[in-house]
């Protein structure tokens, strides 16, 4: 039996270093597994640790391909006998019946770790999301916009958001029953998750204080405690119980270009490549169908010290051909970080896509992760750990789509400089 306080899986990894930080901040420590580890590694980890986590691609998968990802998964941390197992979902609870199943990840965690109600929350204040009387808030922009009115998450490509009701949402892709807890009842959430006869509880949150209340709900329950939700849940439960770890450092001595490459179709990454342009950043399209082809002028441009964005969202999709786009997308981001790394060319480079995140990382062989940096908000550099010497110590920021303002790029390019 270890002491372990938390094991987590991620469904994305952007999202997975999101519960990292929530967890240092807050002076717990932790380690991130880019895929899941033989027994004896994790156990290790386990017992050095106040968290483990494990970075996943269920956000991106159909069910049937989630029951494979997820249960072995479950499983293992399970088998840590941790108090809580987190799955962690993503704070706009983007899903559907056909991809990235939250029900289904509900019908699993419940066959894995017992049939008692499963906590539910996706509110992250900090993070601009928010859930009231079970109705989701999303914030773009600087506007909050209920979230089947929220402009990238209403038309999202893959899971477009219809419904603001998040136990009417999560009702479509579960026969499960569902139901929802309203901030004037987080008090007695406690006995609530007692005796519950729902399979899973949708939770309001407002404020970080709401965050904590959940948490300290859930380090009343009896070990294990099977829960889903966003780095706010992670948030509740660390500051509920804090831990005395030193914070992360703010910035690194790192020098140099920075590479970034974009999995991201979104409107705030279109934005932030379009003021690195402004800022002077050689900005040229993703090539898909050859990657070697660009692979000169970028070179070049890090060579002479220029900063480098390659974009997907004006990339010509058809040179993927008869491939998934978003697997092409990943091979092609791989190539191009890996060619650039290895020539000694940068040593610091940003992926933006939660989904394109997931698959680069494991392409370029990394290993784990932890935490170099926390320079503000949200954002994080990543130490890169892994057994090619050239990938072993690269810093990284992975981004998701929504996330960072339009500066961004040129924010963390100034970092230790």
């Amino acid at each position: 039996m270890s002491d372990l306080r938390v094991a987590f899986y991620g469904d994305d990894f952007t999202g997975s270093v999101d519960v990292l930080l929530q967890f240092a901040r807050r002076g717990w420590t932790g380690r991130l597994f880019t895929a899941l580890p033989d027994a004896a590694t994790l156990a290790r980890a386990a017992a050095e640790a106040d968290v483990v986590g494990v970075a996943g691609i269920a956000r991106s998968l159909p069910p049937a391909e989630m029951e494979a990802e997820l249960r072995p998964a479950l499983t293992a941390l399970a088998g840590l006998h941790p108090h809580i197992v987190q799955y962690k979902a993503c704070s706009t609870a983007d899903s559907s019946p056909v991809v990235g199943s939250l029900g289904r990840v509900l019908e699993i965690g419940r066959e894995v770790l017992g049939p008692r109600a499963v906590p539910m929350l996706f509110a992250q204040p900090d993070f601009g999301r928010f859930t009231v009387f079970g109705q989701h808030f999303a914030a773009e922009g600087g506007v909050v916009h209920r979230l089947d009115r929220q402009p990238t998450m209403s038309t999202h490509p893959s899971t477009p958001m219809t419904e603001s009701d998040l136990a009417v949402h999560l009702s479509r892709q579960t026969v499960l029953p569902l139901a929802s807890v309203p901030l004037p009842a987080l008090a007695g959430l406690a006995d609530r998750l007692g005796d519950a006869p729902e399979a899973g509880l949708v939770l309001d949150a407002l404020t970080d204080d709401d965050l904590a209340t959940v948490g300290w709900a859930l380090l009343a329950q009896p070990a294990p405690v099977f829960a889903i939700g966003s780095g706010g849940l992670s948030h509740g439960i660390a500051a509920a119980e804090p831990g005395d770890a030193a914070a992360p450092p703010r910035a690194t001595d790192s020098r140099g270009p920075v590479l970034v490459v974009s999995g991201s179709r979104s409107a705030q990454t279109r934005r932030q490549a379009d003021a690195a342009a402004a800022a002077g950043w050689l900005v040229r399209p993703l090539a898909l169908d050859d990657p070697g082809a660009s692979l000169a002028e970028v070179m070049a441009a890090l060579r002479a010290g220029r900063s480098v964005v390659l974009t997907s969202d004006d990339a010509d999709l058809r040179a993927a051909g008869d491939r998934p786009v978003l697997p092409a997308i990943a091979e092609a981001a791989g190539s191009v970080i890996a060619a650039a790394v290895r020539a000694g060319a940068t040593r610091r480079v940003i992926v933006c896509g939660g989904d394109t995140s997931s698959r680069v990382i494991r392409l370029l062989g990394v290993e784990s992760l932890s935490i170099a940096a926390n320079p503000w908000g949200n954002v994080v550099l990543l130490r890169a750990h892994a057994a090619d010497s050239a990938i072993d110590g690269l810093e990284l920021l992975l981004k998701g789509g929504q996330v960072g303002a339009a500066t961004l790029f040129s924010d963390v390019a100034t970092l230790g400089a």
